[in-house]
């Protein structure tokens, strides 16, 4: 305790200490610093960056001639919408989503080039120069088949612009592709006509298809008659040649006898009588 000659405390000596132990107090807390995990800590001293980086964890500064500016090295989701014009002139209206992260050993150069405000000022106006170069590179049809292609194509072209600044892009997603109510109608008047257009070669085809079935139909029955009559007339003609071998002398008189009336002809010459058969009759 702080006492006079008379043993009393002295109230201005006990000030002085509080004072003093405040400014102690003051000085080791501004001496040391806090780097939070995932980020790093950008030195300044008397406003001159530093090219080396704080890393995570406690770090000793010097009181009131050093500050230290936390930069966020995480992963950052951005959206970014903007309007682009495809290769046949038709008006894209896009949502893009990219995750891109600060290179902590980069933290320094990019807060002495930029400051904190590196989002506005660098990344989303170089999502929205890439989307529209690399949409203008893609009809609008295209853009919908090629999404995976497209998507690929922006990724490399935004880390080719922001890797020098120490930005680089993790992942990027084409969310959504609105296209103008024009370029829908059009789209639809397509798909109908091509249904009808399908629909038609499909009757035409399956007409063509009972066309071909009844003439086939026609061309067997023709030959089922034609060869019918063939093989009738190959059967008359057997059995002509079977009944004209068969035919003898003998029998020949047979039949003329049995087919005589007993009348004797009634034209004779010479010594030989003629006697008329009758055959056919």
């Amino acid at each position: 305790m702080f006492r006079d000659k008379a043993g009393n405390v002295s109230v201005g000596k006990m000030i002085s200490v509080i004072i003093v132990a405040l400014l102690v107090i003051v000085f080791l807390s501004s001496s040391f610093v806090v780097i939070d995990a995932g980020h790093t800590g950008v030195v300044l001293t008397f406003g001159k960056v530093s090219n080396t980086v704080l890393q995570e964890g406690i770090h000793f500064k010097v009181p009131f001639a050093q500050r230290i500016v936390s930069i966020d090295n995480r992963i950052v989701k951005l959206e970014v919408s903007t309007e682009a014009f495809s290769r046949d002139l038709q008006t894209i209206s896009s949502v893009v989503a990219v995750n891109y992260h600060i290179n902590k050993d980069m933290s320094y150069s990019i807060y002495k080039q930029v400051g904190l405000g590196f989002e506005d000022v660098l990344v989303t106006p170089a999502v929205n120069e890439v989307l529209k170069a690399v949409t203008a590179k893609y009809t609008a049809q295209e853009l919908v088949s090629s999404r995976n292609e497209v998507s690929t194509m922006l990724s490399d072209s935004l880390n080719e612009k922001l890797t020098g600044y120490g930005i680089y892009i993790d992942d990027l997603n084409i969310i959504n592709w609105d296209f103008s109510e024009e370029y829908i109608s059009a789209v639809e008047a397509k798909q109908v006509a091509e249904q009808t257009l399908i629909k038609t070669r499909t009757e035409q085809e399956q007409a063509l298809v009972v066309a071909n079935t009844d003439a086939q139909k026609r061309v067997i029955a023709a030959e089922a008659e034609a060869k019918e009559i063939l093989t009738l007339a190959e059967a008359q003609a057997e059995s002509n040649r079977v009944l004209a071998g068969s035919l003898s002398d003998l029998l020949i008189r047979y039949e003329t006898l049995q087919k005589w009336n007993g009348e004797l002809p009634k034209v004779t010459g010479g010594s030989t009588p003629i006697i008329d058969i009758g055959i056919g009759e």
